[in-house]
């Protein structure tokens, strides 16, 4: 069906809606109250079918893109926008901004209603009629939680309460004893109280950690004296000062972006009884096409995807965003509380969106100010033709040993940095390697709705593994480019002398073969090497369990030969151990079968 008569049959009903090109791809995902109305507004109809010249730049640029629409029809507005940050998420649309900032913030909490209550963290809701939060702390939550079990005697493990015997922290005068009834509810709710109020007071802490650190270092304790260091640092990131009073204890969640020219960053304030209790912030990249109610809406979809602890019934943007009321009713059922979203243009509120726009803009300030030379992540795309600069890239190699053992790694570079959370370990199954790579990339394609794709997949292999990403990327509808980095073959073997190492690049523009020294040759060696290490490191780890278990079976008179026929047929040593005695007889014969039976009896 044409583009003409796709918006000539569009329903008047809540939904999303997909612009493709003339290839294909993916280029915007967008939501709608009527889909009609909405996507009709894109277009002017006489004489002939042509862009709005009302639209914003961004979306004009996408229009003279567009080949074909889709649609899907759902419920309510509110399910759109849950759909459509789920879509832009796992199918990285080329006009859709991708904020990456997925996290959950750590709390600390305390259940007043316990005759001895403890200070914990989590990042969900603790059920309790009183549970009180602090936080949320985006670092520094762990140091801080130390702080106080040191500085303060507390009940410092929950096995204590249920013990009947006074333990070694008693005995050093960090813990009250109350299993042997040593102190007394009320006289260590003192001590709680305490501590509440140094939560909201840091330098309380700060200054006793300080005495601390200045005390082990006297005593030539440095490695000690070191790690109150540390904590000292990781809470006082936690300190945040601002001169604006609220006449009242209020609670508001603030939410500041600033998009710079081309990356951008999300300051998120957390303000409780009051006061700046918690800050965070993230960066994220775009084109010069940004859209602040599309980044807004991300931010907090994101933030608020499943009820968390602590939050505030208010929250409060730098940007008057459209439809904030579907949003809020939204984030209301969500988080089983009723949520306002506000603009605030003056007074204390005002102030406070105003002190996260200025720590946006500062942010940014430092950023660049850090780096002045072109990043090398801009030149790579510039050598493969790329739309984006590849900030966030997925590397993928796998190993084995002649078949033996298969495993797969990908490992995830992001900004300059290892980002160790997300790498991810997988067993593999096939023999070859073409099978072993469609089988890791098919495994990482389903998780693009947790979490989402990067700028760039790089695969350690030559063009005919990159193609083979390229065509499972392209049956996802995931708009994705894809580089790998091979070894040049003499001879039907790869070139791998140190010093002059032969790599060459494939693209989606090509080969590139070039010198050693080059930034950009470097830069793929570095990522392609980090993968590489990552997968030899688990596929040992894979073949000492697999050599421990064929030892065990060669003690029971398993041979070699006798052990490759069960795996082969059988796959893996667990499917061995499970299988019955006959189908095991069947395969290797009676005296396999009575020695595996009697192993695993």
């Amino acid at each position: 069906m044409s583009l003409l008569d796709t918006l000539s049959t569009l329903p008047e009903s809540p939904g999303v809606y997909q612009y493709f090109d003339a290839n294909g791809r993916l280029l915007y995902v967008g939501k709608a109250k009527n889909l009609r109305n909405r996507v009709r507004s894109y277009w002017r109809f006489t004489p002939t079918l042509r862009p709005n010249p009302a639209q914003s730049p961004r979306i004009l640029k996408m229009l003279h893109e567009a080949d074909s629409l889709e649609y899907l029809v759902v419920e309510s507005e509110a399910d759109a926008l849950i759909l459509e940050n789920s879509l832009i998420k796992q199918l990285k649309p080329k006009y859709n901004i991708l904020l990456r900032d997925d996290k959950t913030y750590p709390y600390l909490y305390l259940d007043e209603a316990a005759p001895y209550p403890r200070f914990e963290l989590t990042r969900k809701v603790v059920q309790g009629k009183k549970i009180r939060y602090y936080g949320p702390f985006p670092s520094g939550a762990r140091a801080l939680l130390d702080a106080l079990y040191f500085l303060f005697p507390l009940v410092q493990k929950a096995g204590c309460l249920r013990g009947k015997k006074a333990c070694l922290f008693h005995q050093i005068g960090r813990c009250p004893a109350p299993c042997e009834g040593k102190i007394t509810p009320e006289e260590y709710r003192k001590t709680v109280e305490a501590a509440k109020e140094a939560i909201r007071n840091l330098p309380l802490i700060l200054d006793k950690l300080q005495e601390r650190m200045v005390q082990l270092a006297e005593q030539e304790r440095f490695e000690e004296a070191a790690k109150v260091r540390d904590q000292i640092e990781a809470i006082r990131g936690l300190e945040i000062r601002s001169e604006i009073d609220l006449a009242r204890k209020e609670d508001y969640d603030i939410f500041a972006i600033d998009p710079g020219s081309e990356r951008g960053v999300v300051v998120r304030l957390f303000i409780r009884g009051g006061k700046v209790a918690a800050s965070s912030y993230s960066y994220f990249r775009h084109t010069e096409l940004y859209d602040p109610d599309e980044a807004y809406r991300q931010a907090l979809l994101d933030f608020y995807r499943e009820e968390i602890p602590g939050t505030a019934a208010t929250i409060l943007l730098a940007h008057d965003l459209e439809h904030k009321e579907e949003l809020a009713e939204l984030l209301s059922r969500r988080l089983h509380k009723r949520i306002a979203i506000l603009h605030p243009r003056r007074g204390p509120k005002a102030q406070l969106v105003r002190l996260a726009l200025s720590n946006a803009a500062e942010l940014l300030r430092r950023q660049k100010r850090s780096g002045e030379q072109e990043p090398v992540e801009k030149r790579v795309a510039a050598l493969l033709e790329l739309e984006r600069s590849p900030w966030r890239v997925e590397v993928f190699d796998n190993s084995h040993l002649m078949g033996e053992a298969p495993v797969g790694a990908m490992v995830v570079y992001d900004e300059g940095e290892w980002d160790k959370n997300a790498y991810r370990r997988y067993e593999l199954h096939a023999r070859d390697e073409y099978r072993q790579m469609t089988e890791m990339l098919q495994r990482r394609i389903g998780d693009f709705d947790k979490a989402p794709p990067p700028d760039l997949w790089l695969i350690d292999g030559g063009e005919t593994l990159r193609r083979l990403a390229e065509d499972l990327l392209r049956q996802a509808g995931v708009n994705l480019p894809v580089a790998a980095i091979a070894k040049e073959k003499l001879d039907a073997k790869a070139h791998r002398a140190k010093g002059a190492a032969k790599d060459i690049l494939h693209g989606p523009a090509g080969e590139f073969r070039l010198e050693s020294s080059d930034p950009r040759l470097q830069w793929a060696q570095r990522l392609r090497d980090e993968a590489h290490r990552f997968a030899l490191a688990y596929h040992r780890q894979k073949k000492r369990r697999r050599d421990s278990r064929a030892k065990l079976l060669e003690q029971k008179g398993i041979g070699p030969a006798t052990l490759k026929k069960l795996l082969d047929y059988f796959g893996t040593f667990e499917a061995i151990e499970q299988a019955d005695y006959d189908e095991i007889r069947r395969v290797a014969g009676k005296r396999a079968a009575d020695a595996i039976s009697t192993d695993t009896q």
